[in-house]
């Protein structure tokens, strides 16, 4: 097969910018380069573009726009819930899973190591899929407490059941904040009726713009303290002049998600399940992490594959690499370390001798892309067994 332009398959780590948002940003950069917080002219006209972005977002989420905060990203806006809520409410109790992002988890980790909060990972199978019996044990225990999981998986796809686990919370007592980032501009998220206390969302996941997020905070059941002090900004709720054309290129991506979102739904899905169909076929000891190749009920756009032992799996990616196709061997988050991937290292039963990759997958993907990705990982392996 011709080698064709290099082929992007980590969009799990970031997407390519829609060019339409590109074009809603640009007179933010240009035209109208006012303090937000300015009450001259030029300052108003640039408040009125966030607070009709911020407009745009709730209501693609069905909320009111007085519980949608801008943020940096998914990591702040991920500490300002953890952090925000154990302090304002004195939780001394917090519970999320081993596979969750660093975000949560290291937050988490620090601090129960200070001794702010003990911390109680829920159980999982080899699958990844989270133990809602013990869940309740652990919120029967200790019903005030945190909980913190994360709606889909970034490595292994897995999805959790926001109204199961938000419904089991409520009936504890307990606060629940999820980490939305994969899914958010991928599924739909109706706030009026999703059990939540906090979700997060971050631009460069749905097409838009790196360096800002969002967080939506169920005003009706939490108020919380800050997490930035400084100025005034977002309702005194996080100090800094705002990223604007960030969060309008945010919004302008969201509202692009919505409207486009169930064709790109089957899109994706095909590509997803064309690579599956392919690896199974010409690579018969292939195996899937997670709930990955459970198509119909995982995080459409990731797909994590286990590889069959050689003494190729340490330069798996890099000889992608070569071949001119991007892709991952866990959370971008964690990339250039040493270590590896911490989902992967806490599936029960996992055998560490077996290469594995993520590919996830966007809308500018085809289906040629995905037959040369293929061919090129069963010719790796396929040269490596002639040695």
């Amino acid at each position: 097969m011709t080698p064709p332009a290099a082929i992007y398959l980590d969009n799990a780590a970031t997407t390519r910018l829609d060019p339409e948002v590109l074009e809603a940003m640009l007179p933010l950069m240009t035209e109208h380069y006012g303090n937000p917080s300015s009450i001259h002219s030029h300052g108003r006209a640039v408040r009125t573009a966030i607070e009709k972005a911020r407009k745009t977002v709730a209501s693609l989420l069905n909320t009111s726009p007085a519980e949608i905060f801008f943020t940096s990203g998914g990591t702040e806006a991920d500490n300002t819930a953890i952090r925000s809520s154990i302090e304002t409410y004195g939780l001394t109790h917090a519970i999320t899973s081993p596979l969750e992002h660093h975000a949560v988890l290291h937050t988490l980790q620090h601090l129960a190591e200070q001794g702010t909060i003990q911390l109680s990972l829920v159980n999982i199978d080899e699958k990844g899929t989270i133990d809602l019996a013990h869940l309740e044990e652990l919120l029967r225990t200790q019903p005030r407490s945190l909980v913190s999981l994360m709606h889909g998986n970034n490595e292994i796809a897995n999805l959790l059941n926001l109204n199961q686990v938000g419904e089991l919370c409520r009936a504890y007592e307990a606060i629940f904040h999820s980490d939305t980032v994969q899914t958010m501009g991928h599924f739909r998220h109706d706030l009026q009726k999703l059990p939540v206390d906090f979700i997060v969302g971050a631009g460069h996941k749905f097409h838009g713009p790196k360096g800002v997020g969002f967080l939506y905070v169920n005003a009706d059941r939490v108020k919380i303290h800050p997490f930035m002090y400084g100025g005034a900004q977002e309702r005194n709720m996080r100090g800094g002049t705002e990223n604007v054309y960030g969060i309008v290129g945010l919004a302008k991506a969201l509202e692009i998600a919505y409207h486009d979102m169930d064709t790109h739904q089957q899109h994706i899905t095909s590509l997803k399940r064309r690579m599956i169909e392919q690896l199974r076929e010409k690579m018969p000891d292939v195996r899937f992490n997670g709930n990955s190749a459970d198509v119909d009920n995982s995080l459409y756009t990731v797909l994590n594959v286990s590889l069959p032992a050689s003494e190729m799996s340490d330069m798996l990616l890099f000889s992608l690499d070569i071949a001119r196709i991007s892709a991952s061997g866990g959370s971008a988050c964690s990339s250039g370390s040493s270590i590896g991937s911490h989902v992967l290292g806490a599936l029960p039963g996992l055998d560490s001798d077996r290469g594995y990759v993520r590919f996830s997958f966007g809308k500018y993907n085809t289906a040629e892309e995905i037959d040369y990705a293929v061919d090129t990982l069963v010719g790796l392996y396929q040269k490596e067994l002639v040695k």
